[in-house]
């Protein structure tokens, strides 16, 4: 049993942890970020644009984003086959908070590291 889901399993009814841990893990962060940029992406543009990825994680942080509904997946019955990925309305209203999120990151980003690194070499 992986961590989301013993989060799940353990409380089903707690939106904070059952829903916000499968947007706030670092991967599905970045493919949030990615597809508000790009807006539609084709699975292997998708994991070009985030490199160390695994192509089994990404597959596994689509899933679950889709099953979120945050995330749409449209199949092209084409020679050869084509997916195609993009944020849903519900996935475009989360962006917004997201976006503040990342803006508060970069915004202390360098503070926070200078705090890191005195507080390691402390110990």
């Amino acid at each position: 049993m992986n961590r989301k889901e013993i989060i799940n399993a353990t409380f089903p009814d707690c939106p904070v942890r059952n829903v916000i841990s499968h947007i706030t893990d670092k991967w599905s962060l970045l493919v949030l970020y990615t597809l508000e940029q790009k807006k539609v992406l084709r699975f292997k543009d998708l994991w070009r644009q985030i490199p160390d990825i695994s192509q089994k994680m990404l597959t596994a942080v689509l899933k679950n984003l889709e099953g979120d509904g945050i995330v749409s997946r449209e199949v092209f019955m084409e020679v050869p086959p084509r997916v195609e990925y993009r944020l849903t309305e519900r996935g475009n209203s989360l962006m917004p908070h997201l976006d503040a999120l990342l803006a508060w990151g970069m915004e202390h980003f360098e503070e926070i590291v200078e705090d890191r690194m005195s507080h390691v070499s402390d110990k």
